[in-house]
């Protein structure tokens, strides 16, 4: 049986020759820098200041509790009648009048499925709850005080009044495309 021998590479004795000098060159001289590290603790003395004691919490009672919240329909109603109070309001000639049977529907209910001219008029065939309703130019529907303003062969425009971020009534356009089965 041979024995083989594991002989170190050349380069790695004096490596770690280098390494074990250098390692004791390092530990020998602590006392030195223990000596500097006691005086520091010694001489410095810390700041800080103190801590303030935190604030009394005082508990508060909730008292809108009783109020109107602010999304119900009360209060929503309440902002309208204030609106339709104003002179120069839109809303105010839309809440004197009375409702239309397709204005009690969304307008993402409703489907266009046809366009009709009758004596000269033109009308669309609007499709809800899969009952049939034909409408003309100046007649309302949708939840937001639509009324009509065109009516061609594939859509029906209307002006809606709807309110913008900061409260006030505005127009907005709005329409229905021709809805087309599919066969």
């Amino acid at each position: 049986m041979t024995t083989r021998r594991l002989r170190l590479p050349r380069l790695l004795a004096p490596m770690v020759t280098l390494v074990a000098v250098v390692t004791a060159g390092c530990t020998a001289d602590t006392a030195e820098l223990q000596q500097w590290m006691d005086q520091q603790r010694r001489e410095v003395k810390p700041n800080v200041p103190p801590l303030q004691p935190p604030k009394k919490f005082n508990p508060q009672p909730y008292a809108a509790a009783q109020s109107v919240e602010p999304f119900s329909n009360q209060k929503l109603t309440v902002a309208i009648k204030q609106e339709a109070r104003q002179p120069n309001s839109l809303l105010a000639v839309e809440l004197n009048r009375r409702r239309e049977p397709l204005e009690s529907f969304p307008l993402d209910s409703m489907a266009m499925v046809g366009s009709v001219v009758k004596q000269g008029t033109q009308h669309a065939l609007l499709r809800v709850d899969n009952l049939l309703y034909q409408v003309k130019i100046g007649e309302y529907l949708g939840q937001n005080y639509g009324r009509i303003v065109r009516i061609t062969e594939t859509e029906v425009t209307l002006r809606e009044l709807v309110q913008d971020a900061a409260g006030d009534t505005v127009e907005r356009a709005a329409a229905l495309q021709l809805q087309e089965r599919a066969r």
